[in-house]
């Protein structure tokens, strides 16, 4: 929308919202803000001061995932829409980007204006918040607005985190500011399979090499890493090592297509910007290592054509190793393979081991946002103030129907049904914007060895040095196009070996990159950062 036209419809629903906080008793009103929302008429104020559910409307929520087919979420979803039609008279539906290029369409939904889309799941490191907030995919949001209709999630949310979700003055994200987690990445493998290789810790890329070596020989119809070779986990395995044996921090917020090539050099000097892609030789012991990799036989020799399940092969006994976070190995993996895989051991080689380079989670790897042309503006907050502080909708959107996918056990602990099984049960709902540690159940299920992790990497992890810097590509958008051309042409091949001469093809790479615009984009980066303290 051109700002002419956004000044006017703000000042339009300046008056919109001024108005209906008079009638919730708001005469004390002195913020300026503007109220985006483009239907203020179903949520209006009664003459009581109450908010005016009257007419019932259906939120839909945009999550990340492969929509489930076992039926759970679907009776969820009945069960939930019965509370939140009774509290708030709305329905919940949930659409699902699947993960067969989700980035792509993800993009492209957020793109199209839909004004049937109330609710969004982004985030500032994964899901480009940022560029899509300057698209205008997102409605900016006040104060008064989210405190009128998600009280309680106003009321959780500080200051300077609401200053961290705001562009240019306006908020645009709900953060999940109150959930304990950890995303770094890392190798999933087996400890029982390790030691009989004589390997008591994975914590190094060599190890991993010697632990892949041992599977492949000894472990008959067992692939040492059965992966796909999809761009995301090229670039995963290649940043991955980067973490390992650099001390460079990446700039999440400069994405090259599914890639993050920009890095500040380390959390002392974290905002010189640079690249390991093209600077040093990280990347290309990185590339003849993968070469090694897949000459011997590592993962299959289509590996960039697969399109396998890695994690259920994982726990099937059919693949030596997985590749994710922290989150997934205490959460899924952990436990899991010790329900199928039972003295398997799983552990996780954390990419950050070797280096001691992490940084912690950001409030805003998991946020909301309301779509622009949202008609249900007002409503929506509300159905996600319930979402994340109700402790009965809680526990329907992230835990499902109690006795059917959840039990409570005797020691107040969430647990599953007898036979209940993740690969084949799970509700899938998909709810990573509003998670809340208040109302999180302990899970028997959950590794209980996750505590121990988290406190070491404590020992070491430091804050995103870059979660206020918001990266305006609009100068380079041509050459940040290009060299995501570039990026996902040549890194699934170097990752995975699939290349004759790995140090020819990283000097090919780096000349195609600088041939795309690397170093406008380098210094447009580095200006902006600067002006950016």
């Amino acid at each position: 929308m051109k700002k002419l036209g956004k000044k006017i419809l703000a000042a339009v629903l300046t008056a919109t919202m001024t108005l209906s906080l008079a009638a919730c008793g708001g005469s004390k009103q002195t913020s300026t803000d503007t109220n985006p929302s483009a239907d203020s008429a179903t949520n209006k104020t009664t003459n009581d001061g109450g908010l005016d559910t009257s007419k019932h409307v259906t939120v839909k929520f945009v999550v990340l995932g492969n929509r489930p087919t076992n039926g759970r979420l679907e009776s969820m979803l009945k069960e939930l829409n019965t509370v939140l039609t009774e509290k708030v008279n709305a329905e919940l539906d949930l659409q699902y980007v699947e993960w067969a290029d989700w980035q792509t369409q993800y993009n492209l939904l957020l793109a199209s204006g839909d004004s049937s889309i109330d609710l969004i799941t982004t985030a500032t490191d994964w899901l480009d918040a940022w560029p899509n907030i300057k698209k205008g995919s997102f409605m900016p949001l006040t104060h008064d607005m989210i405190k009128t209709y998600a009280p309680n999630t106003y009321a959780s949310v500080t200051s300077e985190e609401w200053e961290k979700c705001s562009y240019d003055g306006q908020i645009y994200l709900i953060p999940e500011n109150h959930y304990t987690q950890y995303t770094n990445h890392g190798i999933f493998y087996r400890g029982d399979w390790a030691k009989e290789a004589g390997l008591s810790n994975i914590n190094n890329f060599s190890d991993l090499g010697k632990y892949f070596q041992f599977v492949k020989d000894n472990k008959s119809n067992v692939i040492p890493w059965d992966v796909s070779g999809t761009a995301a986990n090229g670039n995963a395995l290649a940043s991955g090592y980067v973490q390992s044996t650099t001390s460079n921090i990446v700039i999440d917020g400069v994405p090259i297509g599914l890639s993050s090539i920009y890095y500040g050099a380390s959390k002392d000097d974290a905002y010189t910007v640079t690249s390991p892609y093209m600077e040093g030789t990280s990347f290309e012991d990185f590339a003849v290592l993968m070469k090694e990799w897949a000459d011997a036989g590592y993962w299959r020799e289509d590996v960039l054509n697969y399109d396998g399940d890695t994690r259920e092969l994982f726990k099937a006994g059919a693949s030596g190793a997985d590749q994710h976070h922290t989150q997934t190995y205490v959460t899924d993996v952990r436990p899991n393979m010790d329900i199928k895989q039972p003295g398997s051991d799983t552990q996780m080689f954390s990419f950050s081991e070797p280096s001691k380079n992490l940084v912690k989670t950001s409030i805003t790897h998991g946020c909301v946002a309301i779509g622009a042309s949202s008609k249900n503006a007002e409503r929506a907050l509300m159905v996600y103030d319930l979402l994340r502080n109700d402790e009965e909708c809680y526990r329907y959107i992230n835990y499902g129907i109690e006795g059917s996918d959840y039990i409570i056990n005797d020691s107040g602990e969430l647990d599953r049904p007898d036979g209940w099984d993740q690969s084949i049960d799970a509700l899938e709902s998909n709810f990573w914007c509003g998670r809340n540690d208040e109302l999180e159940l302990p899970n028997a299920r959950h590794y209980k060895g996750a505590a121990d992790i988290y406190a070491d990497y404590d020992t070491y992890a430091i804050d995103y040095p870059y979660g206020k810097f918001v990266f305006d590509n609009s100068k380079v958008s041509t050459q940040i196009a290009a060299m995501a051309d570039v990026c996902a042409n040549y890194i699934p091949r170097i990752a995975f070996g699939k290349v004759d001469d790995p140090k020819a093809m990283v000097a090919e790479f780096r000349e195609k990159l600088k041939a795309a615009g690397y170093d406008e984009v380098l210094n447009e980066v580095q200006t902006q950062l600067n002006e950016s303290k």
